[in-house]
């Protein structure tokens, strides 16, 4: 069976695991303030242009979005998000367990847009009962979104802009974000996603690390006492160098750039298959995860040879998820190609 059901089903880059093995037995500090650490943080800083930014490492995305969550918002405060995303539906209730609700908004391909935002922020406050209802104090998005789609760099600075003037945390899960940037719709930078939103976390898990989160905070309002609330999260490593080492890999000489490029390039080709064969693709997704409908006969007979997530239905069909990734093969995805052709 050829994989193709998650981004994560790999180890790590081979670039990682020689460099954690040619210093396995070096004694640092702990806690992410060894020297690997602070050489990720200054790569990172000088990537995204921001000197004076904060960067912690997490060991994953739910632990990074309810710690980062956790740690801006009041008891009172709840988080804006789209229906889909991320935090709604696959995090176990991660944040409710913090005592903070979600106010979902009706996503379009997975994304909310500024006005929906700015609406249901003066919505609140124009109830004459707003002191007895969870009061809006952040807007969470991902890049790209769990539909694989992509906000583009206006509706980014929309977002940007609602937001700081309602007072708004912007949070940008990042946790594919390598896989964005690398495709070519893209018209976002590292650099722009730092000057709009207010905190945003680089992918490491899905993107080449064995695991790992870069978290990037830029508001000053948002860093004090940061580390205060991961270690109470469970969110500070002890081994914090086995973090900051791989992310050091990852932003030396363009790497994480370069393996993402390797999914982007492959799931176009995915996509240019299904297309062919007159295969209804249910998001217009350009980024490493496509998602075509299939009959249930194509859904079986495709299903012998490959492994891929099921999704939803759309009446009587299948949606269904194929996700590349920095370690996807060409010649497995040139078998998934001819698979489709014969469908």
């Amino acid at each position: 069976m050829i994989r193709f059901e998650s981004d994560y089903t790999q180890g790590a880059v081979p670039e990682i695991i020689e460099r954690l093995a040619a210093t396995n037995m070096e004694m640092t500090p702990g806690y992410g303030e060894d020297e690997y650490c602070e050489s990720a943080r200054e790569k990172i800083r000088s990537e995204i242009n921001v000197p004076d930014a904060d960067v912690h490492f997490l060991v994953g995305g739910t632990q990074t979005n309810l710690t980062f969550i956790a740690s801006v918002l009041r008891p009172y405060q709840g988080v804006i998000c789209a229906d889909t995303g991320h935090i709604n539906i696959h995090e176990t209730g991660s944040i409710e367990a913090c005592g903070h609700k979600l106010l979902t908004l009706p996503a379009t391909d997975g994304k909310i847009t500024a006005e929906q935002v700015a609406a249901l922020n003066d919505g609140h406050y124009a109830d004459p009962t707003f002191e007895h209802m969870t009061q809006p104090g952040m807007v969470y998005i991902s890049q790209p979104t769990e539909c694989g789609t992509l906000y583009s760099k206006a509706e980014l600075t929309a977002l940007s802009e609602v937001c700081r003037e309602r007072g708004l945390t912007l949070y940008m899960d990042g946790a594919r974000l390598g896989y964005s940037l690398a495709c070519k719709r893209n018209d976002l930078t590292l650099s722009d996603i730092a000057r709009l939103c207010d905190a945003f976390y680089i992918g490491g898990t899905k993107v080449g690390a064995l695991f790992g989160e870069a978290l990037v905070i830029t508001k000053e309002s948002c860093k004090k006492d940061f580390r205060y609330m991961m270690k109470q999260k469970g969110a500070m490593l002890a081994k914090g160098r086995l973090l900051g080492l791989q992310f050091d890999t990852l932003f030396t000489d363009g790497l994480y750039h370069r393996v993402s490029e390797n999914a982007a390039s492959l799931a176009e080709k995915i996509r240019g298959a299904f297309e062919e064969k007159g295969i209804e693709l249910f998001f217009d997704s350009p980024t490493n995860q496509q998602f075509p409908v299939l009959t249930k006969e194509q859904y079986n007979t495709l299903a012998k040879d490959f492994v891929f997530c099921d999704w939803c239905r759309k009446g009587d069909r299948y949606v269904v998820r194929f996700c590349t990734s920095w370690a996807t093969r060409v010649e497995d995805v040139e078998e998934l190609v001819r698979a489709v052709e014969a469908l």
